[in-house]
């Protein structure tokens, strides 16, 4: 099956929290969350300016499958499905059932997708990677099954209080600022009401 009919397959049946696997042709995948209306969120490329666009053109045209991830900015981004950017010859597929977890529920992935939606990461091979950041959406804990020697189906801790501390530092960031809406519109309406001496 061609790349795009792969694509459109996944479109047609993936569901909020879906973990998407970009299998590439050397054995290594690439990992996202599947976010409704033919998105995904995933590991990105971060923002550049043109000399650092150069340097990372020059590393993918070195290394096609890991060029990016040898520079170490990563962005959590939200994108359409079929834009993401693959070597020739990957393949792509819904894989829930790669990991011996249980999906958390839908409200908490996206309590976490909220949280890390737009942050910018250092990308960490063996501790903070793209399938760390999949599965703690999905399950809670950032978990890695393709690191070579490395137990599978165990939680990198470092990771999921990484990507915890992220989603609950912007938890109460939003607390703080809705405390603040409250407390101008409660002085806004005393101001309003007529004092009479």
């Amino acid at each position: 099956m061609e790349y795009h009919e792969q694509v459109e397959d996944v479109l047609a049946t993936a569901k909020f929290g879906d973990l998407i696997q970009f299998s590439y042709p050397i054995g290594y995948s690439h990992w996202g969350v599947y976010d409704e209306d033919g998105f995904v969120i995933h590991f990105a490329v971060a923002e550049e300016g043109k000399l650092m666009n150069k340097v990372r053109t020059s590393l993918q045209a070195m290394f096609p499958v890991c060029g990016d991830l040898l520079l170490g900015s990563t962005k959590i981004r939200r994108m359409p499905l079929g834009e993401v950017t693959v070597p020739e010859g990957a393949h792509v597929s819904i894989s829930n059932n790669g990991h011996a977890l249980r999906a958390t529920a839908t409200e908490d992935m996206r309590r976490r997708r909220d949280g890390l939606l737009g942050k910018e990461l250092t990308y960490k091979l063996l501790s903070l990677n793209c399938e760390h950041f999949a599965t703690f959406i999905r399950y809670g804990k950032a978990v890695c099954n393709q690191i070579p020697a490395k137990a599978k189906n165990v939680e990198c801790v470092e990771a999921t209080k990484t990507f915890q501390e992220i989603v609950d530092s912007k938890e109460t960031q939003e607390t703080v600022k809705s405390k603040e809406r409250q407390a101008k519109a409660h002085w806004k309406e005393t101001d309003s009401i007529p004092h009479y001496p």
